[in-house]
């Protein structure tokens, strides 16, 4: 992430090398970018979300496009899936089913809080 908020990715497209689905959203704005094995995802600064890398890593948020469109404040990671903490305390995750699965009772403790 560079001081003016875009992005600068490169490597295998395999591992999240290759952003090119996405650059257009990466020029700017940029706030947040966390990176996992095989996928990465940028926090905006009005708080949407961009995905890229191997879909069953988490480079797939389309499921959940609808919640990461606004309100997010940070995204946390896994190898395999990520998880989105947004303003209102909600919590979103995406990636590998297994790991979601783990995201969704942390989300639950998290609440009790």
């Amino acid at each position: 992430m560079k001081d003016n908020g875009s992005v600068v990715s490169w490597g295998a497209a395999a591992y999240g090398g290759d952003r090119s689905s996405v650059a257009d959203k990466l020029q700017e704005g940029v706030v947040q970018v966390v990176g996992a094995p095989n996928a990465f995802e940028a926090v905006k600064d009005d708080g949407s979300v961009v995905s890229w890398g191997l879909a069953g890593s988490g480079g797939d948020s389309s499921s959940v496009a609808d919640k990461l469109h606004e309100g997010v404040v940070q995204v946390v990671g896994t190898p395999c899936a990520f998880a989105a903490i947004k303003d209102d305390g909600s919590v979103v995750s995406w990636g590998t089913l297994t790991l979601v699965a783990m995201a969704l009772r942390w989300q639950r403790n998290f609440k009790r809080a």
